[in-house]
């Protein structure tokens, strides 16, 4: 037998393909056929704990948990033999960063990318000026690995000591499906610093940032998005309820993956991805700086392309804080979202600023804080859940407007994630924007987007853009209400003044908030 007959032999038997997506509230395994039918679609929670204000951390142990949670639960949702499952790929959060001793254990739990603890550290990067910066012309993000390694050498020297590998959530989680230890390509590009088309990492940035030595602590193996890994281990196997044929596919920072997922590849598209944070991200040929946006990273998805990135750290994050506030664990969000609906537009003059965990662009500061005004007697609670909202999509619609100060009009954006679940907010988004909103048919897009990827790399698809082009579909379409649009249009004043009034204040009371003890 030849070794491509005996390679679709395989592919006849081993049709499905497995996304994981390591989210910030928890594990999403989706089952879907080569075609894009999704057979199943199943989360598993873990916890996030916040050991003082601004700070964020999670147990890699508790990612492991429920990502075998989950897979077990799709596999079984969806009846199917688990050795027809060709591949497995798995997302995470982006610049979650993991601590990895010699024996590759986790040090300690990993710092999550909400976690803002390294803002000083993160303006010292920037004051160097180095040419390494021009991706960051917003400023440095402190959700980034390099400002949090900094802080580790700075503030918990025995920790750092004993890390002998930094990686990501998604290496972490290649490392438990695989035994191979890796640092994705895509990550590394969007958030490292790191670029294939120079040369690789910028040693004389990292040396000037006092970080002498630090890529021997980087793994050398480097896979791209899509890339073959290897095959699963026998122990991963068993865990997960799969066959030990599966193969392991490279992954990257969840909101990329979403990308493949929502087919938004090539030049002139632009995906919107919703959950705890917001991302826009629209794909350019040309190597373009936009003042406020990270980017353009060069080849971290589509190769020949660029990607430039603006984001929201606090969104779906919000509106959670306040459900979570009212409900105190019962699940009333179809109420609060009714009641903020029947509200006014403009929440009778209530203002807030979404920047509870800071702001990632186009103000790149993580000193800013979240802030309500204008309340009265008179307000309720639904005028405030509408409130919330609107400066979630204001704070959307302020990147947009970054990019038309280039002469990049953004004119439609596929949308993915949790603002579906809301067509009320959905309509919003594209009210306050002036954005046509194209809705596909599989809006749990990072998961799907993974298990496209595994389909590559378990050789069933060429390319990303083909895979996403035979597997993704567009449902339907949300237009933007001109009138609605021209009132967030007038909000949106109210907001930008808003910022700069109170930004002095809110960095006053971050240095109060660092010098200040742990809560306990």
């Amino acid at each position: 037998m030849t070794t491509d007959m005996a390679t679709d032999m395989t592919h006849a038997t081993q049709d499905l393909i497995l996304g994981l997506d390591c989210g910030t509230g928890g594990a999403r395994a989706l089952i879907s056929t080569v075609a894009g039918d999704v057979l199943a679609i199943v989360d598993s929670p873990y916890p996030t704990r916040y050991p003082r204000a601004g700070w964020a951390t999670q147990g890699p142990h508790d990612w492991w948990r429920a990502a075998c949670e989950a897979v077990r639960g799709a596999i079984a949702e969806a009846g199917i033999d688990p050795v027809r499952i060709a591949a497995i790929c798995a997302d995470g959060t982006s610049s979650t960063l993991v601590s990895l001793d010699a024996d590759l254990t986790p040090v300690s739990d990993a710092i999550l990318w909400m976690d803002n603890r390294a803002s000083p550290q993160a303006r010292r990067i920037e004051d160097t000026g180095h040419p390494a910066l021009r991706r960051s012309r917003a400023g440095v993000s402190a959700e980034t690995a390099l400002p949090k390694i900094m802080w580790l050498k700075e503030h918990e020297p025995e920790a750092y000591t004993a890390t002998t590998w930094f990686v990501e959530m998604t290496d972490y989680m290649a490392l438990c499906l695989s035994g191979r230890l890796t640092l994705g390509q895509n990550h590394t590009i969007n958030r490292w610093f790191y670029n294939p088309r120079t040369g690789g990492w910028p040693v004389d940035f990292l040396d000037a940032i006092g970080l002498e030595g630090i890529t021997e602590r980087f793994p050398k193996d480097m896979p791209a998005l899509g890339d073959p890994i290897g095959p699963i281990t026998a122990q991963a196997a068993e865990q997960m309820g799969l066959s030990p044929k599966t193969l392991v596919v490279a992954g990257g920072t969840d909101a990329y993956v979403a990308m493949v997922g929502l087919n938004t590849l090539r030049p002139g598209e632009t995906a919107l991805i919703t959950g705890t944070s917001h991302l826009v991200l629209p794909v350019v040929a040309e190597d373009v700086e936009i003042e406020g946006l990270f980017g353009p990273h060069p080849d971290c998805v589509s190769q020949g392309t660029f990607v430039l990135e603006g984001g929201q750290v606090s969104s779906g994050g919000i509106l959670r804080w306040w459900h979570d506030l009212l409900h105190e664990g019962n699940n009333g969000y179809e109420e609060m979202l009714a009641q903020a609906e029947a509200a006014p537009p403009g929440a009778n003059g209530l203002v807030v600023l979404d920047f509870w965990q800071g702001n990632r662009n186009p103000f790149t500061d993580y000193d800013l804080q979240g802030a309500i005004w204008g309340l009265t007697l008179k307000h309720g609670r639904a005028d405030i859940t509408r409130a919330l909202m609107e400066s979630v999509a204001l704070g959307t619609a302020n990147i947009l407007g970054r990019l038309q100060t280039r002469g990049l009009e953004v004119k439609t954006m596929t949308l993915a994630g949790g603002v579906l679940r809301s067509p009320f907010w959905a309509q919003m988004h594209a009210d306050a924007t002036g954005v046509t909103l194209r809705i596909p048919e599989v809006g749990e897009a990072t998961a799907f987007g993974a298990a496209i990827t595994a389909a590559v790399g378990a050789g069933l698809y060429p390319s990303l853009e083909q895979a996403a082009d035979a597997m993704v579909r567009i449902r339907c379409e949300i237009h933007p209400d001109p009138t609605r649009h021209a009132q967030l249009s007038s909000q949106m004043e109210i907001y930008l003044e808003t910022h700069a009034a109170l930004r002095p204040l809110m960095h006053r009371q971050a240095a109060r908030s660092r010098a200040s003890p742990p809560a306990h």
